[in-house]
């Protein structure tokens, strides 16, 4: 098949694009300086010329906080970008995945989140990747939610809980918001499986298991052969400074469309945390 990329020098894309080669598919592979998402006569004359199978709409401003005081800049990008890629994704007859996230939830559910449930974000990150949501024919488009993305290209989490262990004694995070961890390993090749299948719809694609910020931090040490007793455990209203964006108390994706259609689960998020934690201290 033909894919389309956008934001391929991200954390996830650079991933996808890996995957799709791996595949044996072709692919056209754009960053920012190629493929500003917010000019569409730009955008037009791009996927016009790739006459792409199907895009993976993988470009987003992903900066919660920066997003919480820029929302005109949140909602150019994340909404109306998006707008721009399926207007010109149907004069091509492309098929569009989109690239969305657990921030459309408010994070109140005791539960995880289906696919089913109701949005109810509550940041502007949140409310602009809804938006962006809202833009595709679910008949023929795919929503593929990701969440705590972690990956060995790109800043992540993991590479910042090793930044902090190699100069600091202690690490203090939060035991208050749960997510499950998701990394680019696995969940690439999956979103390029499910791009060329045709599957439309949503879809939650994470790493089974779920943990606090807490709880991961001291998983990091853990596989890095580090003390894990020296991360501590504090709750967001103890953050300080406090963070703009308000985050999800609970985040976790449960993948129960991908169990209906049968397909592999990936790994506990353990497994590639453990490989991608070998690759950065190698």
């Amino acid at each position: 098949m033909k894919l389309l990329i956008t934001g391929a020098a991200g954390q996830l894309g650079t991933d996808l694009v890996l995957s799709a080669q791996k595949s044996g598919h072709q692919v056209i592979a754009t960053i920012h300086a190629d493929l500003d998402i917010t000019d569409k006569s730009q955008v037009d004359r791009v996927v016009g010329e790739a006459k792409a199978d199907a895009i993976i709409h993988a470009a987003a401003w992903t900066a919660v906080d920066a997003c919480e005081s820029d929302p005109q800049r949140a909602m150019s990008v994340n909404r109306d970008g998006t707008a721009n890629i399926v207007s010109a994704a149907r004069k091509s007859g492309s098929r569009v995945i989109y690239i969305s996230t657990d921030y459309v939830f408010d994070g109140t559910k005791p539960t995880p989140y289906i696919e089913s449930d109701l949005p109810n974000p509550q940041s502007v990150y949140g409310a602009s990747k809804l938006a962006g949501e809202q833009q595709l024919d679910l008949m023929t488009d795919q929503i593929v939610r990701i969440s705590w993305v972690c990956g060995e290209h790109g800043a992540n989490m993991v590479k910042t809980i090793l930044r902090l262990a190699a100069t600091n004694p202690t690490l203090t995070f939060v035991d208050d918001q749960i997510g499950s961890p998701t990394f680019t390993s696995d969940a690439a090749p999956m979103i390029i499986e499910m791009a060329t299948a045709g599957l439309a719809g949503i879809w939650h694609v994470t790493n089974q298991g779920s943990t606090s910020w807490f709880g991961f931090a001291r998983d990091v040490l853990t596989c890095a052969g580090l003390d894990a007793d020296r991360v501590i455990a504090t709750t967001t209203k103890l953050l300080q400074p406090a963070r703009p964006a308000k985050r999800p108390t609970n985040s976790v994706l449960d993948n129960a469309q991908m169990r209906k259609a049968n397909l592999a689960l990936l790994d506990d998020y353990h497994i590639p945390l453990q490989r991608l934690v070998d690759v950065l201290t190698s």
